[in-house]
Formats: structure tokens, C-alpha cells, sequence
């Protein structure tokens, strides 16, 4: 298992703004975790809304957020990181308050529209900023982004906790707890994270249009981004065909909601255990390519579990297998495809190349949890063939863009230079 210690040694190699970053990060999955696990039961179960409204509410909370990471991506690269990061902070504390209060499908859509725009706001700001301050080229940002994962995951260990217990009483406290602690956060970061903004290769001489001609201009980025979609679609399932599974398993009470948290005690501990050792077991033996290829391929294998079918408690035991295989999925994935992002855009107008890919992502969020919302519906095994399905889809398409070499750093730079008429300024 990952010691803490070696942890804790691992991130001081790091400058203070990214160690606060590391630790920003744990605590707000601490928020969001305890509350969004719970989301699609409480529409569900107290609102009685269908399937397709759960879908649609999430939906869109995640089409607001990936959808606006192109646009706070790009305010982060032309204000500089800390405030965007600030804003977003804020703002997420305001729209999970809306959300103890929302009770009608307009209201929540609302409100999920401002959680989701928080997202948009910092998240493009805080990974570019980690991949700034890590110094030195791939391996040091692949540590960094392992490490991040880490304190990701443990906050997604812990906030289902919290939120089980919080939830217990009452739903609406749940949001409010989150909000308060998204409030402290604001605080926090005002007062302790330094200043940075974008990386030197990225020059405000090139003015608003050089940058959305070199970042839109980046063929190679696109396919990259178009073919990642299916990991966001098949990490998302956690927040929706799981949990809504779960449910129709063994219900809405106590019991349900006590599965629904071992969800995301396993995905944590998987990360928790693994993260640090799959990195450096990937950086000895596979190249880049190979790294996303395996990660995607087995997200798509995970759900060829629950599509063996199962009732009750058995049922449940292989969500959580699902659950535990799309953790190590993301693990080989995560610190490999952000650094992907990272090379793919040469260094230049990093932050808005992370929105853009987000973006792309978002809306194919959307689409799939419309889908798989109504695939849930209908009911049977195909939901979980479907998303199989599109796992393999997505392997495939990283090896056949990999396989020219296009996803290595020193190929992604040049032909990112080179790519669809895009002046290098």
C-alpha cells in the first residue's frame, strides 16, 4: 500500500504553491464527493424525478463545467492561475448552497449549472499551474500528476464518509457542509496560494487571436481530446449507472446508501494503495501510448462485470469490482493523459489547451449519460455492453493515433507547430 510518509516525502520535493494545490485538491473532493454520491439518489428517491431527469440534471452540471473549460482555461491563461482558481472556489460554494434549497427540475438545473461553472473556472487553472510549478520536463509533471491523483482520491475515499453520515440526517445538510468548507477554501487560497501565470512559452504578445489559432489549430490535440472522451463517459458511470444500479439492487435506505459509499471507499482505497507504485511500474515498462491504451481498454473491461448480472448483494459485490477496476483504469491513465495534454500543446497556452480537451469531453458526458440514462430505463445487460463497447472504441483510437508516434512529447511539439496553419509566434 502507498505510506503516507512516502507520500508526504514525495510532495515536499515540490514547491509550496503545488504542495498547497496537492492538499487544495483533497479537500475539494472532500466537498464534492460527499455530496454528489448521493445526488442521483436524492433526485431519484426524494424528487422523483426519472431516469432521464437524473441524467439530464447531472448532465448538465457537467456540460456547464467541461463545456466552460475552453473559457476559464483561457482567462486563466491570460489572468494568471490563482484567481480563476479563487473564483471557482467561491462559486461552487454558492451553487451547492442553491442546491440545499433546489426542489423543482428548473432550480436544479440552475444550480447545477453554477457547480458545474466553478469546475470550469479552477480546474484548467490548478492543473496548469501544477504542470507549471512541478520544473523539470515529463517524468517530474508525471510524479506531480501521480501525486495529485493521490490527493484526489483520498478525498474521494473520505467525502462519501462524511457524506453518509451527514446524508443520514438530512440531504440538505450535506449541502450545506459542502458549501461551507468550499467557502473556507476560498479563504484559504486568497490568502496562501502565490501568483502564478501561464508558462513562458505562451507570450501575451500573441494576442487573444495567436492563442485560439494555436490551440484550435492543434490537429493532433483534437483527435487526442475526441478519443479521451470515452474515458470521461466511463469514469462518470460512478456518479450515475452505479449508484442509480445500487438502488434498484438492494434500495434507497440505509443499506443502499451504505453500497453506494463502498463505491467510493473502493475506487479511494484502489488509488490510495496503487497510484505511486502503478506510475513508476508504467514509466519503467510501457511508453506513453501503450500506458493510455491499457487504461482506457480496462475502464471498458470493468463493466463486462455487472453485465454478468447478479440480485441483491451479489449484484452489489460486482459493482464494486467495477467500481475497483475503473480505479486502477484511471490510475495507469490519469498522470500519463494529463502530461499528454501538456506535450501535445508545446508548452504554450497550456491552461486553455486543458479546457478546450475538457470541452470536448463535456460533451460527450453529456451524451453518454443521456444514453446511458435511458439504457438504464429500458432496463437488461446492454447499458453495460454499451459502455464496454465504448471502451474498446476508445483503446482502439489512442493506439492508431499513437502509432505514428504523434502522442510523444518531442513529435506533439513539433507537430503541434506545424498543425493546420498555426503560426508559432
Amino acid at each position: 500500500m502507498t505510506r503516507a510518509p512516502q507520500v508526504w516525502v514525495r510532495t515536499r520535493r515540490f514547491e509550496p504553491g503545488v504542495q498547497l494545490l496537492f492538499v487544495n485538491q483533497f479537500s475539494i473532493n472532500l466537498g464534492f464527493y460527499m455530496l454528489m454520491p448521493y445526488l442521483a439518489a436524492h433526485l431519484s428517491g426524494d424528487l422523483a424525478l426519472a431516469g432521464w431527469a437524473v441524467g439530464l440534471v447531472l448532465g448538465v452540471r457537467n456540460l456547464s463545467q467541461q463545456g466552460m473549460f475552453l473559457v476559464g482555461g483561457a482567462l486563466a491563461d491570460r489572468l494568471g492561475f490563482k484567481p480563476l482558481i479563487v473564483a471557482g472556489c467561491a462559486l461552487r460554494t454558492v451553487g451547492f448552497g442553491a442546491l440545499a434549497l433546489a426542489d423543482t427540475l428548473p432550480v436544479l438545473i440552475a444550480a447545477s449549472v453554477a457547480t458545474g461553472l466553478a469546475g470550469a473556472l479552477f480546474n484548467p487553472a490548478v492543473r496548469a499551474y501544477v504542470a507549471a510549478g512541478a520544473g523539470g520536463g515529463e517524468e517530474r509533471r508525471v510524479e506531480a500528476f501521480a501525486l495529485f491523483n493521490v490527493y484526489y482520491q483520498a478525498g474521494i475515499l473520505l467525502g462519501p464518509l462524511v457524506g453518509l453520515a451527514l446524508t443520514g440526517v438530512d440531504f440538505r445538510l450535506t449541502c450545506a457542509v459542502s458549501a461551507g468548507l468550499f467557502a473556507v477554501l476560498s479563504a484559504v487560497q486568497t490568502v496562501r496560494l502565490p501568483a502564478r501565470r501561464h508558462t513562458g512559452a505562451a507570450r501575451e504578445a500573441e494576442g487573444g487571436a495567436g492563442q485560439w489559432r494555436i490551440v484550435c489549430g492543434n490537429r493532433t490535440f483534437w483527435l487526442f481530446s475526441v478519443a479521451m472522451t470515452a474515458s470521461y463517459v466511463l469514469s462518470f458511470q460512478v456518479y450515475l449507472a452505479l449508484p442509480l444500479t445500487v438502488e434498484r439492487l438492494v434500495g434507497d435506505g440505509r443499506s443502499g446508501q451504505a453500497a453506494t459509499s463502498g463505491l467510493f471507499v473502493v475506487s479511494g482505497l484502489v488509488a490510495l494503495a496503487g497510484q505511486l507504485r502503478i506510475t513508476d511500474w508504467c514509466r519503467r515498462r510501457l511508453t506513453r501510448e501503450r500506458c493510455l491504451v491499457a487504461g482506457l481498454g480496462l475502464m471498458g473491461a470493468a463493466f463486462l462485470v455487472p453485465a454478468a448480472g447478479g440480485a441483491g448483494w451479489t449484484g452489489v459485490a460486482g459493482l464494486l469490482l467495477c467500481a475497483a477496476l475503473l480505479a486502477a483504469a484511471t490510475a495507469v491513465l490519469y498522470p500519463f493523459e494529463m502530461d499528454t495534454v501538456v506535450a501535445l500543446s508545446g508548452g504554450r497556452w497550456v491552461a486553455t489547451h486543458y479546457g478546450l480537451y475538457n470541452t470536448v469531453c463535456g460533451i460527450g458526458i453529456t451524451a453518454g449519460n443521456l444514453g446511458t440514462g435511458a439504457l438504464l430505463d429500458a432496463g437488461g445487460a446492454a447499458s453495460w455492453l454499451v459502455l464496454a463497447a465504448v471502451g474498446a472504441a476508445g483503446a482502439g483510437a489512442l493506439h492508431r493515433l499513437g502509432r505514428g508516434g504523434r502522442l510523444d512529447a518531442g513529435r506533439a511539439t513539433a507537430d503541434e507547430q506545424a498543425g493546420a496553419g498555426a503560426p508559432v509566434a
